[in-house]
């Protein structure tokens, strides 16, 4: 059956744990977050948090909750297999994990073949489907920029595949753990765009990343690159090096980015320096995203 009335809706990450109470609708009447991510829960304490994120809402006559991201990993909550691509709202409804038959569903990640070795999402899946919706589209490229970038090709409303990409980490381990800690600043501050400009333009050149980052010392050494102007500069050399792995669409087929605002501009200006025209989505695709998963779901 589908589901009635109110929904709880869960996206539990890695570090963080947001909670959305949805109408029948669909539409947001309560939000909240907590910084309770599944590497701050030992094992057994997932009912308290759980608890604590949205039992008011059960108990006060809600009757589903519906959870995606980390929480289903083999470090979360209960572990959910993986749904294989293609895969689209019905495949995923079909194979929730189940923490309480008909009343809390874990969403399942998703799996594929790429490049000669498997990719997996967990989260993104639902981010996707909720933009589809949102944007009443089957066919679209997206990229989830973060720590690890996923870019997945939908079509006929079905994710086919996507590719995972380090961006965020690796920045991270040039920014604290390379060289070129000696040279950056103590803090990124805010977003330089011309420096970040340069910095994708230096990447989509061809000479690799590897070559790249070297000159973030050499720039700073030379008295070429303003310091607090470096880690945008880096930042442009790490996404343009991902954006360059990438087939994008033709102009007049937006490129769909889905994230928080400050990511996402990063990646508005690296692909209109590609050419390509772009839209942009936050956390209200996710709640779509869980509100149809569970519109379809066998509660």
């Amino acid at each position: 059956m589908t589901v009635k009335g109110q929904l709880a809706a869960l996206d539990w990450g890695t570090s963080s744990l947001r909670a959305a109470l949805l109408d029948a609708n669909g539409a947001v009447l309560d939000e909240r977050s907590l910084g309770r991510g599944i590497l701050s829960v030992a094992p057994g304490e997932f009912p308290t948090v759980f608890e604590a994120a949205c039992g008011d809402w059960l108990r006060a006559g809600t009757p589903h909750a519906i959870v995606s991201g980390m929480a289903g990993s083999r470090q979360g909550w209960m572990e959910a297999p993986y749904c294989a691509c293609p895969a689209g709202f019905a495949e995923i409804a079909a194979q929730l994990a189940w923490i309480e038959r008909g009343r809390i569903g874990i969403v399942p990640g998703l799996s594929c073949e790429a490049g000669g070795a498997p990719d997996v999402m967990r989260g993104e899946e639902t981010q996707i489907l909720g933009a589809l919706d949102l944007l009443d589209s089957d066919d679209a490229l997206f990229v989830l920029p973060g720590t690890h970038s996923k870019w997945a090709r939908v079509t006929q409303g079905r994710i086919e595949s996507f590719s995972t990409f380090m961006t965020g980490e690796f920045y991270a381990l040039l920014r604290k753990h390379s060289i070129l800690a000696r040279t950056l600043p103590e803090t990124d501050g805010e977003l330089d765009e011309q420096a970040f400009r340069r910095g994708v333009e230096q990447s989509l050149r061809g000479t690799g990343l590897l070559h790249n980052a070297f000159g973030v010392r050499t720039l700073s050494l030379f008295d070429r690159l303003a310091a607090d102007a470096l880690p945008s500069y880096l930042s442009g050399l790490v996404i343009g090096e991902e954006l360059r792995a990438q087939e994008l669409p033709a102009e007049s087929v937006p490129v769909v980015v889905i994230g928080a605002p400050a990511l996402t501009r990063r990646y508005e200006i690296a692909l209109q320096a590609l050419g390509a025209s772009v839209q942009s989505l936050g956390s209200e695709a996710t709640w779509r995203g869980l509100w149809r998963i569970a519109e379809v779901a066998p509660w």
